[in-house]
């Protein structure tokens, strides 16, 4: 999910808030997504008398906070390895895959360690089930990318273990992406690879194409045309300079489509795009225009969104971690007599908890651990970019 700002050679390569801001309302609906399923699980009918629209805005926007993740995943590993070498034909696929294992590999197998443990001390909540292949199956498809694969064949894994599908889709793409790079040798040849999954998107959701509900949210080509529209989408900015006009049109239909999807899905839906699988595809159109808004006007975040940007730079930290802030605070309101007063308060301490758990996780062990790997796999100071990435 991201990049920080140090540079390679004495350039400076800053944060850019629009994209902080995309990544903290991603997580925003995913932490809100989260609670609202273990409410419905518990039969809390916190939801009677809300406006659909409103209830759907609010807590089913999870599946559309991670295409959106993507989207911005795309264009950092774009834009970040255009940056680092000559792209695409000059690539180093070691330097990228070392990027990737020291900022992806520290907290993903600190948290398979603590899942495991749970998993062996019988924790509630926490054991994987012989249906979908035991404890050693669950964990050989974390390491080889295949979470998704996995529940769609065989059934949900745990809360803490299901999220890790997104990984699933994102690590395939990280595996391939320096080598389609290199193959292509020219940004004229990979852009029709790009161009080949975000048409082939929008089929592998639609249900006339895909009949299995848990892989048209899964699948890898499901979620790689957003992630191929990132890739674009910072090829086109790379040799691209806007005009304050076209900046100003890029903001306004790029946050038109992410209002239409994100507040309006009801509507949406309604009109056949989520059968289809486009409302996805619009809205990663959206989540790009609004990329390439960001990164070419210099635009700063105002201060009363400080707490959705610290979610944003943290964004990685809190989706690996955020499960067990949901389950243990759930647990507490259930012990509590499941009260409906208390149910806006729940919501809300997640959000804080997970934030404060990222925050400490992130300073403590992830960030540490992503420098001390850069430092020792590379030959110099500036051997693998002083780039340092954060959430890509």
């Amino acid at each position: 999910m991201a990049l920080t700002e140090t540079g390679v050679a004495g350039r400076s390569w800053t944060r850019i808030d629009g994209i902080d801001l995309l990544r903290g309302l991603s997580i925003f609906f995913v932490l809100m997504n989260h609670v609202n399923m273990r409410l419905l699980l518990a039969r809390v009918p916190y939801t009677k008398g809300l406006p659909p629209q409103l209830t759907s805005s609010l807590v089913w926007n999870g599946q559309y906070g991670v295409q959106i993740f993507f989207a911005v995943s795309g264009y950092l590993i774009t834009s970040t390895s255009m940056r680092r070498w000559s792209f695409p034909d000059k690539v180093s696929a070691k330097e990228f895959y070392t990027l990737r294992f020291a900022r992806i590999a520290p907290l993903m197998l600190l948290l398979l360690v603590v899942l495991l443990t749970l998993h062996i001390v019988g924790a509630q909540g926490y054991v994987v089930s012989q249906k979908v292949g035991g404890l050693w199956h669950a964990v050989l498809a974390a390491l080889t990318f295949r979470i998704n694969v996995l529940e769609a064949t065989r059934g949900y894994l745990p809360g803490n273990w299901d999220i890790l599908w997104s990984l699933s889709v994102e690590e395939m793409f990280y595996l391939f992406f320096p080598l389609a790079a290199l193959l292509s040798k020219r940004t004229r040849f990979l852009v029709p690879v790009l161009l080949a999954f975000v048409i082939a998107g929008p089929f592998a959701r639609a249900i006339a194409f895909n009949p299995n509900p848990v892989w048209r949210e899964y699948s890898y080509m499901g979620g790689m045309d957003a992630i191929a529209m990132g890739c674009l989408t910072a090829i086109a900015l790379g040799s691209t300079k806007l005009s304050k006009r076209w900046i100003a049109v890029c903001a306004a239909l790029g946050s038109g489509l992410l209002i239409f999807i994100l507040c309006f899905s009801i509507k949406a839906n309604a009109r056949g795009l989520g059968r289809n699988g486009l409302d996805m595809s619009v809205l990663a159109v959206g989540t790009c225009l609004v990329i390439a808004t960001a990164a070419q006007s210099g635009w700063r975040s105002p201060r009363v969104l400080g707490p959705l940007l610290a979610l944003g730079q943290l964004s990685y930290e809190i989706y690996l971690t955020h499960m067990f802030v949901v389950l243990g605070l759930f647990a507490v309101f259930v012990r509590a007599g499941k009260p409906m007063r208390g149910v806006p308060l729940l919501f809300a301490a997640v959000i804080v908890c997970a934030g404060v758990v990222g925050w400490i996780l992130a300073r403590l062990y992830a960030e540490p651990m992503n420098l001390w790997l850069r430092k020792r796999d590379s030959d110099g100071p500036t051997k693998l970019g002083v780039a340092v990435e954060e959430a890509s």
